[in-house]
């Protein structure tokens, strides 16, 4: 008897979804994407708003990017992610397509529906890939956990009333609580 073969999708397959329908594929596995709740996208506006900023303020050099935003993290066709925020530094990995290789910073919000992608797979896939930091905002828990793959890969858990050190900026903090 012969075994099942799961099948193996590749970009292609994302780029061929129906209009609006958002997915990511990870190691030629599609994951459907829920729509974001109002919170979610008040986030993701808010970070970009901040980070754009103080990166501004700061003649820097990196660029802000808010999902949907192409990210393919390994130089083949089974994995593109859109992460909620996206800092890439190294204007090279740029394209007209997305970024080609690890953002700088990934910050992703979990989704009630599935947040065990973002401390799980999303983990290991950014870490492997080379992101230097990564944060994984819970709206619902409002706690934020902070991983420094540049230092180390220990990890810090914060509030939303806490000030966060940002890992790749030695004189940036964000207060989620005053964001919003």
């Amino acid at each position: 008897m012969a075994l099942l073969q799961k099948k193996v999708y590749t970009i292609a397959d994302i780029y061929e979804l129906p209009e609006g329908q958002r997915a990511e594929l990870i190691d030629g596995q599609i994951y459907s994407m829920a729509p974001p709740s109002r919170l979610h996208q008040e986030l993701v506006s808010q970070f970009t708003k901040i980070i754009g900023n103080y990166i501004d303020s700061h003649n820097g050099q990196c660029e802000v990017y808010p999902a949907p935003f192409a990210v393919f993290l390994n130089a083949d066709d089974k994995n593109y992610v859109e992460p909620d925020i996206s800092i890439v530094c190294d204007k090279d990995k740029l394209d007209d397509r997305g970024c080609n290789g690890s953002p700088d910073w990934v910050i992703e919000i979990t989704s009630p529906s599935d947040p065990q992608r973002d401390y799980g797979i999303k983990l290991f896939k950014y870490r492997t890939a080379g992101v230097r930091e990564y944060w994984i905002v819970n709206p619902l828990k409002k706690t934020v956990m902070v991983y420094d793959f540049e230092k180390d890969q220990f990890s810090n858990q914060y509030n939303f009333d806490d000030d966060i050190p940002v890992c790749i900026y030695n004189d940036f903090v964000i207060n989620i609580s005053k964001l919003l």
